[in-house]
């Protein structure tokens, strides 16, 4: 599979529970993307990755893929879309074991869905090679 011709940024934003471990949470982060570098400052309540690598973006895709989700995301992308970036909703115990499951409300993730949050000045081309189901 090809890596995409445009340029995007992936955001991880989660909210941190008082009953859950902020370096935990952290990893749930990186393990949607693959081993990636997080931190969580001291004392911080919102764990956050932002990573401009094209190879996360064809994790992303394999695992919209391999999981049979493609246009439920593409439809959550579609509607959250807003200027130059879009959010899908995931569920933070499955991303603790890197699986990318969708959530379609905040209510679905009991401690609380991980966001994550697409940008790209070629957004509708970004959606589309995302969920496409040419190529696999």
């Amino acid at each position: 599979m090809s890596l995409p011709e445009f340029r995007a940024r992936v955001v991880l934003e989660a909210t941190i529970s008082p009953s859950e471990d902020p370096n935990k949470v952290a990893e749930a982060l990186g393990a949607v993307v693959g081993e990636a570098p997080h931190e969580v400052p001291e004392g911080s309540r919102t764990a956050r990755l932002v990573i401009e690598d094209p190879q996360v973006l064809a994790r992303i895709r394999d695992q919209l893929r391999d999981r049979h989700v493609r246009s439920a995301a593409r439809k959550q992308l579609l509607v959250s879309k807003s200027g130059r970036s879009a959010v899908l909703m995931l569920n933070k115990q499955a991303a603790t074991v890197g699986v990318l499951a969708l959530c379609g409300s905040e209510e679905e993730s009991p401690l609380g869905p991980i966001y994550l949050t697409l940008e790209s000045d070629g957004l509708d081309e970004a959606i589309e090679w995302l969920t496409a189901y040419a190529g696999g």
